[in-house]
């Protein structure tokens, strides 16, 4: 089982979330940790996951057991079977390439998830570039976006996200903007991706900008979405050094490489309960 949890700082914590594991006959493989001296104001702000094998007892009587030890020390807690795959919906516009790397990456078992919806703002034989993408038996919803349906279309995203139990929303290169009620309702459960070059290529055609000005490395980064348009806080972020040698479609060959395994490092993360927010930032927990 994984637990999670981060609380204002102060001595003992380990100490005593330890013992409660112990107590119960459970066993740790697995324990990290971090203290943000410069949270809370500077009175600082504890994280911790722990990996462990449960003894004689279930989740439900642990997380009843835990719950006022949690209390006690204002913890935001979580705690869950290790194998447990998260259920994500995927939403995505025309660009198709970080979909079907996430659907390759699951079948192979390198994604523990459950993709169980796919949303588009574009008719299936547009978003799924002409059925490349083989998205199997899962459902696929056509929910189209004009700037005088788009509260209509929001509603129902939320809609299918609820009937479907979706515990995470992926952005996978879905290119409509959530409005602020949106982005509020999927709080800390909905992550995006996007080039590294913003905010100094915004618009259209950011590769072709770069390459207009001679960068030598692109990007991209996975984030939270929030109100502030693309500046959730930070998952995961990679890189690559590219020359003058390089075109515009060769910057967009290696960009689309980058995004692909910048988004499924950040859905894994996620999906192995390794995120956990801290204000504006995150703190991730690598394994």
């Amino acid at each position: 089982m994984i637990l999670t949890l981060d609380c204002p700082d102060r001595p003992g914590i380990t100490a005593r979330v330890t013992a409660f594991l112990f107590e119960r006959g459970c066993n740790i493989t697995d324990a990290q940790q971090f203290g943000d001296l410069a949270a809370n104001g500077g009175e600082g702000r504890f994280f911790m996951r722990i990996l462990f094998e449960p003894g004689g007892e279930g989740g439900d009587a642990l997380r009843t057991e835990f719950a006022p030890l949690a209390e006690e020390f204002a913890m935001r807690w979580s705690l869950v079977a290790q194998d447990r795959a998260r259920r994500v919906l995927i939403m995505v516009s025309k660009a198709d390439h970080c979909l079907a790397d996430l659907l390759y990456r699951w079948r192979t078992g390198e994604l523990n998830i459950e993709p169980v919806a796919i949303v588009s703002n574009h008719p299936r034989e547009v978003a799924l570039a002409s059925e490349r993408t083989n998205i199997g038996d899962i459902p696929f919803h056509h929910v189209p976006v004009t700037p005088d349906t788009k509260p209509q279309a929001e509603a129902s995203v939320r809609t299918i996200a609820e009937d479907t139990q979706a515990e995470l929303v992926v952005l996978a290169r879905y290119m409509q903007i959530f409005s602020d009620e949106q982005s509020a309702h999927f709080a800390g459960r909905c992550i995006n991706i996007h080039h590294s070059f913003l905010p100094g290529f915004k618009g259209a055609r950011p590769y072709h900008q770069a390459h207009e000005r001679g960068v030598k490395i692109i990007g991209a980064t996975a984030h939270f979405v929030t109100a502030d348009l693309d500046e959730g806080p930070i998952i995961h972020q990679d890189v690559e050094r590219v020359t003058h040698a390089d075109s515009p479609s060769d910057l967009v060959r290696k960009g689309r490489d980058i995004e692909r395994r910048v988004l499924a490092e950040a859905v894994r993360l996620f999906a192995s309960d390794r995120v956990l927010m801290n204000g504006n930032r995150t703190v991730v927990f690598r394994g």
